[in-house]
């Protein structure tokens, strides 16, 4: 099957599942009460949209939960609710919000990332809400650091930090230190980055005490260490290091997270590459191809193409043939 199609087919029974006494009964837009059940309706849309983000990447869902934000906050305008319900559809709108910011910084559209992202931020402090003020900055550190802007993505994760320990989530307050240490790592503070990447480790290690960790967390485990430890090593020039986490972080990764393999196995490829590992890392280049063919990310193709230069850069008969068939893959990527 098409991936669009199933794609549309799969958030359409999911997300879009809304009443029809609250849908729009007039050219006004006038709708019905709205009660508990709706919130919860249009809530699992957002839980939909996350369980396809992970298997699919972020370049078709974005389109989908663009869409699904758009119904809530029809829902918020048109609809008759208490104030209660009325600030819980806010919150959910602020979360859309931030998750269609993720979805256009997978699909490295970084301009309607920020505006999301923003969006989100204003509902966030209307709201005082400091879950979705962490679930935004920590979002946006790891903008950031892919933007080359290492100490913006700090300041990010630390004001994301200060407010996860006020609320006492272990997991959480370890998926914030690994992202501190990227950022550290990107500003070549090697012993900052591994202090808090320790600390990420030890973190996790106290799960069960204190808060539990929010749903949009649960990514955050061994594989995902494994590879912020992968990434960390990468950035501080530590190559073969580097390798022994990335492989970790691919054999605890669970098939349903199809983005992230696809992701951990290309970083490998390049990983080994730069450790001097030609063979094996043409091998895991071209393998990855495999993964590829239900994602769309654009954070992916561009590490792909990232490894397909770095072959091309290098005399070897496996490294030449691996470089010819990723861009070839690349550019009919590019052309579908």
């Amino acid at each position: 099957m098409d991936r669009r199609a199933f794609l549309t087919d799969s958030i359409g029974v999911a997300a879009a599942a809304l009443p029809a006494h609250v849908r729009p009964l007039s050219p006004t837009g006038a709708t019905g009460a709205v009660g508990t059940t709706h919130l919860l309706e249009l809530r699992a849309g957002l839980r939909s949209l996350f369980h396809l983000d992970d298997a699919y990447g972020g370049g078709d869902v974005r389109s989908l939960a663009a869409r699904h934000l758009r119904r809530v906050r029809r829902v918020i305008n048109t609809g008759r609710y208490p104030e209660t319900i009325g600030r819980q559809l806010q919150l959910l709108s602020g979360e859309i919000a931030e998750h269609c910011a993720w979805l256009c910084y997978d699909a490295d559209d970084q301009d309607n990332a920020r505006r999301f992202w923003g969006e989100a931020l204003t509902t966030a402090t209307m709201l005082r809400d400091p879950n979705l003020e962490i679930l935004v900055f920590s979002s946006m550190s790891l903008q950031a650091c892919h933007e080359g802007r290492p100490r913006d993505g700090l300041d990010l994760a630390r004001a994301a930090q200060e407010r996860a320990t006020r609320l006492g989530s272990p997991v959480l307050q370890s998926l914030i230190a690994a992202r501190e240490a990227r950022a550290l790592s990107l500003m070549a503070d090697s012993v900052s980055a591994k202090g808090r990447m320790v600390d990420a480790m030890k973190l996790v290690d106290g799960h069960g005490r204190g808060r539990p960790a929010p749903e949009w967390s649960a990514f955050h485990g061994p594989a995902e260490l494994g590879y912020s430890q992968g990434a960390l090593y990468t950035e501080l020039g530590h190559h073969e290091a580097a390798t022994g986490f990335l492989r970790a972080a691919l054999a605890h990764q669970e098939a349903n997270y199809g983005r992230n393999r696809a992701l951990y196995r290309i970083t490998l490829a390049k990983s080994l590459v730069d450790a001097g590992e030609v063979d094996e890392g043409a091998a895991h280049a071209v393998g990855s191809l495999e993964h590829l063919e239900e994602v769309e990310s654009g954070r992916v193709l561009r590490r792909l193409n990232d490894v397909a230069t770095a072959l091309g850069a290098i005399d070897a008969a496996s490294a030449r043939g691996a470089a010819e068939e990723l861009t070839e893959y690349a550019e009919a990527r590019g052309a579908a």
